[in-house]
Formats: C-alpha cells, structure tokens, sequence
C-alpha cells in the first residue's frame, strides 16, 4: 500500500520540558526514520527542541506519543504541533527567535 502525497503534512513540533540529553536528538531522528517521516531540526538546547517532519498525521501522531513516553532520560512537559506551508520554514516574528525561558 502506497500513501499519496496530498495526505502527507508538514508540522513544527516544538518540544518542551527537560530534553538536554545528547541522545534525545538522535532517538527523534531514529524513530522519525523508522515511521518514514523526513525531519529537520531548527533549534535545539536543555529546554526546547523545534524540528519539522513530514508524512502522514497519523505517523506525526505516533512519533509525538513515543516522544512523550521516551527515552528514559529525558522529561517532556508537552510536545506544541502547527502545520506549516512547504514555504514557510523561516521564523515568521521575533518572539519566535527568543530562547525559551
């Protein structure tokens, strides 16, 4: 079974809680390739990791379970998600450019 393009999403997911640990970026991008999804990562520090994926909201929904529940770790508080246009990969304001506090 293929899945067509017109039900694939791009969302920024903006992780929050206490995810300094050097291996949490490299599980999100193992479990992310596992789930087919494409990912990149525009901010990352021991508060808040921003990444976009694409695929389908179903897989964007598992991948934001399996954040919440691991790896050991780490804590996540929430996970924020928003669709975004192909185009729209750039920070639209200056607020989104402050490190979160």
């Amino acid at each position: 079974m293929t899945l067509s393009r017109q039900s694939e999403l791009r969302e920024r997911l903006t992780i929050l809680g206490d995810v300094n640990s050097a291996s949490f970026v490299p599980w999100i991008r193992r479990h992310a390739d596992k789930l087919g999804l494409s990912q990149d990562f525009f901010h990352v520090d021991a508060k808040r990791i921003e990444l976009e994926v694409v695929g389908p909201v179903e897989l964007i929904d598992m991948l934001e379970v399996g954040c919440l529940l691991g790896p050991i770790d780490v804590w996540v508080d929430e996970i924020q998600r928003r669709i975004v246009d192909a185009a729209d990969t750039r920070c639209d304001t200056a607020s989104d450019m402050m490190p979160f506090i």
